[in-house]
């Protein structure tokens, strides 16, 4: 294929549009443009632009070393709608995903509202016209007046909304999320009813995902108090001082944060991860509310 290759490994997949029955091992090769499964005995073209869902099929935990996650691609062809179900690692399966919801969103043109809500206050903006951006986590809309990015572990709501958009009624995602300290929410638009489907599910997805991993984390309140402080700015300098503990209790308390994976500490210093940031995100709203 001329066009630049995203994605390029060897898994297991299933093919409904073959008699066979049993996954069968090859290449998935992932571009801009298609996703072709190759094997010895075939070769399946998928343009991108026949995707109109995408979903994640995972296994029990207790089974996670016997068998592998799912990710399923529904299209339609001139014979009816197909699916593909690929098989892969969990790391593997999730970075395609993101790959591949990048391949078919990014570069989507959107009319967006931002913010439409300002804790419980409506503003006065209009929608833009601008671009989207799928990256790892995040949703970008880009070439409109101020930029901005929603951080999906920080989003606690979102639904289609019947609105008004520049004198026509439209189906419009409402996405409500923390930023800075406060809860706003955002409206955008998307002509396509596939592509706004898509997009859709990738905020679905992504958010089940780092939901299901703050929900198997049980945080005291001083650790809540210390996730809090970290998203506010608190350092591992600082920390013992905004919390009013001293600095050996501190260390301890980032220990353990670390242990259950709310907190990564590198070169940048202390950073919340995405269930952490959601576990704040929760407490946002909750006092806004």
């Amino acid at each position: 294929m001329s066009e630049t290759v995203i994605a390029d490994f060897v898994a297991r997949y299933s093919l409904d549009t073959t008699a066979r029955s049993e996954p069968v091992q090859g290449r998935v090769v992932l571009s801009q443009k298609r996703l072709v499964l190759a094997s010895e005995e075939s070769k399946t073209t998928v343009p991108l632009s026949s995707v109109f869902d995408v979903t994640l099929g995972h296994v029990p935990d207790e089974l996670e070393s016997f068998f592998q996650d799912t990710l399923t691609v529904a299209y339609e062809r001139d014979d009816g709608r197909h699916t593909v179900v690929i098989e892969a690692d969990n790391d593997s399966v999730g970075r395609f995903k993101t790959l591949l919801f990048k391949a078919i969103l990014s570069g989507t043109p959107v009319k967006v509202k931002h913010p439409a809500r300002q804790g419980g206050r409506i503003m006065n903006n209009a929608y833009e016209t601008g671009k989207i951006r799928i990256q790892p986590g995040e949703v970008e809309f880009r070439q409109i007046s101020t930029p901005f990015a929603v951080d999906l572990s920080a989003v606690t709501y979102f639904q289609k909304q019947r609105r008004e958009v520049n004198g026509t009624e439209r189906t419009v995602v409402a996405i409500r999320h923390a930023t800075e300290g406060q809860t706003v929410t955002s409206e955008f638009f998307v002509a396509s009813q596939r592509k706004l489907n898509l997009l859709g599910r990738y905020f679905r997805l992504e958010y089940s995902e780092i939901a299901k991993e703050a929900e198997r984390v049980d945080a005291s309140e001083q650790e809540m108090e210390a996730l809090v402080a970290i998203y506010s700015g608190g350092t591992s300098g600082n920390l013992a001082g905004m919390l009013g503990i001293d600095a050996g209790s501190a260390a301890m308390l980032l220990t353990d944060l670390e242990e259950k994976g709310l907190v990564n500490e590198g070169d940048g210093g202390l950073s919340l991860t995405s269930a952490g940031k959601m576990l704040v995100s929760d407490r946002i709203e909750k006092v806004n509310t």
